[in-house]
């Protein structure tokens, strides 16, 4: 199937919500409006003629081990030697080690182009960007001067090598052994499961970053330290580590999932000891979000795909009687039940991508704002986000996949039309980087009961002000009036959550994902009706693109009156309580 970058929405989300030009100038990075829009129309180059090309084989092909050596796809290693040649791979990196120090604002863009136009090659370069950022931010002088460079610009890659057999979600259970050597360096031995590209043929050196620990560490999850494990040491001699193994997956066949051994591998703390854990988070925040942006690329991808068929598949008359009789049939877009399908598709996506935007605009505060209580106000609110988002992307690029399936019939069950394989790929988005489950935990324990509802409180506050200040507004005031409604109730929800959560603590994970579903769905109002607000303002002042202002606010009235109301499926859900999940004796469950 062929991809085309949403370059106009992009522009829409960037420039008529954002004002990414202010942003930038707070920033002080110099990027205007004019190279910010000519560096997306490259990357929609690269993406749709380069990189989508490349799925449908990379999913037929996979990779494959031979002798410790991984090979991958067809067309993976020229595709990535361009994408670094070209600067791609140093988009975000630290401009002290040779990046262009992009904001996440701008960047996000084409990290959604590249997710969308092949999940699987974007993994090998998603992974090197967050060890880059945990390297820049806790690793020493010495070691950010060996390898920065390489790994920023992409000849290098990097991993995240959390995960072992017994030690998943639950890091108190990891194994792997750190001894300390006369001259400085650790000897690392262990195994690790699910290492993203923990052996490839796309890079001439592999940086794992490694948790582990130390001979005298404490228990649990205060006993892990981090370390920088390279593939091939600074003497040029290879490392002792090697791949035992790829995973045989059901989807992103061509992004390897490597077993990893380390035996007796020669490695550099990073941080403090025992201070592993902190650091990794570091890298961890980032990849959830770029997990987010995973669901968020591969459902874009799934809703031109149905769009494209709904439009060219002729099936049927309409219900009002023939729209094209010039033909044997109607295409199906004018049959309600598929519009409900797209307009679904459009209005998560397009709504998903605005709180994408919104997020990275956070990240981007909590790093580069020139006042320290702003920086530390914008770490709060992305904390509060990235759960959300997370887990909130990858469930609905589920759905919007299922939804293109369903709408290509029975072409849809076919691989070669390319549904089936959208929704193979998007499956894991809900598992790696801690499952979704794990987000709604996260978003209850850390952030709402974490300080009481006060950030969420504040986050309510800022589009309830919007709400507000559209009453008097007669185009906007029926839409302003809903999510006025439902922000109060999500208040008020909250409070129950906290208040529930207080008297048992089984209330956290009963109530945990529905919460998340509802926050995410409440947002998603909130951000539809400051599009809204947008495409009016444009409308009134006769503004050129009617036809595109007018579809925001279709758009919006859609998402508000058919995809809205699932809040409340969610809030009942979860003032169920419980006591109906937890009464039931497990030998119940017996068939």
């Amino acid at each position: 199937m062929s991809y085309q970058a949403p370059l106009r929405d992009m522009h829409f989300v960037l420039h008529e919500l954002f004002d990414v030009s202010a942003h930038c100038e707070l920033l002080g990075n110099g990027l205007d409006r004019e190279l910010i829009d000519g560096v997306l129309e490259e990357a929609a180059a690269f993406t749709a003629h380069e990189v989508a090309p490349l799925n449908r084989n990379s999913d037929e092909e996979g990779c494959q081990l031979v002798d410790g050596n991984v090979t991958t796809p067809k067309g993976f290693r020229a595709a990535y030697k361009q994408f670094v040649e070209n600067g791609w791979a140093s988009m975000t990196g630290p401009v002290e080690f040779g990046g262009q120090g992009f904001p996440q604002l701008v960047a996000c863009n084409f990290h959604e182009m590249l997710m969308s136009a092949s999940l699987s090659f974007r993994v090998y370069s998603g992974l090197t960007e967050g060890a880059v950022l945990a390297l820049h931010k806790h690793g020493s002088a010495e070691l950010q001067s060996a390898y920065l460079g390489k790994m920023v610009s992409g000849e290098w890659t990097g991993t995240m090598c959390l995960t072992e057999p017994q030690a998943g979600t639950d890091l108190a259970l990891l194994r792997t052994k750190a001894e300390p050597q006369a001259d400085g360096s650790y000897r690392i031995s262990g195994s690790k499961i699910f290492i993203s590209g923990g052996e490839q043929d796309l890079s001439d050196n592999i940086i794992h970053l490694v948790l582990a620990r130390l001979p005298d560490a404490p228990a649990g999850v205060k006993g892990i330290s981090l370390f920088l494990v390279p593939k091939v040491l600074p003497d040029a001699a290879r490392n002792a580590l090697s791949c035992g193994a790829i995973e045989h997956k059901m989807g992103i066949k061509g992004a390897s999932t490597c077993v990893m051994n380390f035996d007796g591998a020669t490695g550099w703390l990073i941080g403090d000891a025992n201070q592993g854990l902190a650091c990794m988070f570091t890298m961890m925040n980032d990849a959830r979000f770029q997990v987010g942006l995973q669901g968020l690329g591969i459902a874009e991808a799934a809703f031109q795909g149905a769009l494209r068929y709904a439009r060219e598949r002729l099936q049927s008359r309409s219900l009002t009687g023939a729209q094209q009789p010039e033909k044997a049939a109607d295409p199906i877009i004018v049959h309600p039940d598929v519009r409900r399908m797209l307009l679904t598709q459009k209005t998560l996506v397009e709504g998903s991508r605005m709180l994408a935007a919104y997020t990275a605009r956070q990240l981007d505060l909590e790093h580069g704002h020139p006042d320290t209580a702003a920086r530390k106000a914008a770490g709060t609110r992305a904390a509060l986000l990235i759960p959300i988002v997370k887990a909130f992307f990858t469930d609905m690029g589920q759905e919007v996949s299922s939804h293109a399936v369903q709408v290509y019939g029975g072409h849809g069950f076919i691989r070669e039309w390319g549904m089936e394989q959208l929704m193979r790929d998007s499956r894991i988005t809900q598992l790696y980087e801690g499952t979704n489950g794990i987000q709604a935990l996260d978003l209850i324990r850390r952030k709402l009961l974490g300080d009481g509802g006060g950030e969420l409180t504040a986050l309510i506050g800022e589009f309830s002000e919007l709400a507000s200040s559209l009453a008097q507004r007669p185009a906007l005031a029926e839409m302003a009036s809903v999510v006025g409604t439902r922000l109060v109730e999500w208040r008020e929800l909250a409070g129950e959550v906290i208040a529930m959560s207080q008297r048992d603590a089984q209330e956290i994970g009963a109530c945990s994902v529905d919460f998340l579903q509802y926050s995410a769905y409440a947002l998603l109002a909130g951000l539809w009706l400051h599009a809204a607000t947008r495409a009016q303002d444009a409308l009134d002042a006769g503004t050129g693109e009617q036809a595109f202002y007018q579809a925001k606010l279709h758009s919006a009235a859609f998402y508000l009156r058919r995809v809205l109301p699932r809040a409340s499926s969610h809030r009942e859900a979860l003032l169920g309580g419980a006591e109906c999940l937890m009464a039931m004796p497990e030998e119940s469950f017996a068939f």
